[in-house]
């Protein structure tokens, strides 16, 4: 992954993901502005196909700034379907994006913890 990126799955049977958090230091052209676009246009850069935007948000509260989040649909190069919330979180000396992900047959129980996991995201 790129520098200074964190990650972490929880596997289910077969270790198969179920559910999928990174975080990433802010490292391109995104920002909370033009996140709604940016992020399904970066997905599918990356190779992922039927990239669907389902829903975005703007100016949410986080510990330590404010930020941007999607929440999509997509299908990678090796077909693995996901559904994710990708958020870009902008403090006052750095910014970063926190991705949480499941498939979409795991999403909805998967999902609390995923948004717990957002909810508790700080940034400096």
């Amino acid at each position: 992954g790129d520098a200074g990126t964190v990650s972490a799955a929880r596997l289910g049977p077969r270790g198969r993901i179920d559910g999928y958090l990174n975080v990433t230091p802010r490292s391109g052209a995104e920002t909370p502005a033009n996140w709604s676009a940016f992020r399904p246009r970066h997905n599918a850069e990356e190779g992922d196909r039927a990239v669907r935007l389902l829903s975005a948000a703007r100016g949410l509260r986080f510990a330590g700034g404010t930020g941007s989040c999607v929440r999509d649909r997509y299908t990678t190069v090796t077909r693995a379907r996901y559904v994710e919330i990708a958020c870009i979180v902008a403090g006052r000396r750095s910014a970063a994006v926190i991705v949480a992900a499941a498939p979409p047959e795991r999403w909805a129980a998967t999902a609390p913890d995923l948004h717990r996991a957002i909810a508790a995201f700080r940034v400096r």
